[in-house]
């Protein structure tokens, strides 16, 4: 029996949830779905400017897995705007934090891997 995947930790669902080209059909042939853990990697690491490792502890899972889920979502977005294609934000194995966690707030630094705090 495999090992049960982990839900993996999201500071919270995006408000937009399709996007794709305005002169298009509805063919649904063609969209692609971007997991909500993808957005979030691509969210914390692109948009936050946060490293692999912190984005990893944020979310706790491992660098591997949040290098492994933002190659698969940068591909998944290349392929919508090269192609065309419909982008849709929807589904995964996640868990949504509560208002309080201190890991999505501002002020959250994570420890740095050479054991500074902060910057």
């Amino acid at each position: 029996m495999p090992r049960p995947r982990k839900r993996r930790r999201v500071c919270g669902l995006p408000n937009y949830k399709r996007f794709g080209p305005l002169d298009r059909g509805t063919d649904c042939n063609k969209d692609i779905v971007l997991t909500i853990e993808e957005y979030e990697v691509i969210r914390l690491i692109d948009l936050e400017d946060l490293e692999q490792e912190q984005c990893g502890e944020r979310m706790d899972v491992g660098r591997s897995t949040v290098q492994r889920m933002y190659v698969n979502a940068k591909k998944k977005i290349a392929d919508s705007l090269v192609n065309g294609k419909v982008l849709k934000i929807e589904g995964g194995n996640y868990t949504v934090c509560d208002i309080n966690c201190q890991k999505c707030s501002p002020c959250f630094r994570g420890r740095h891997r050479h054991g500074r705090n902060g910057v």
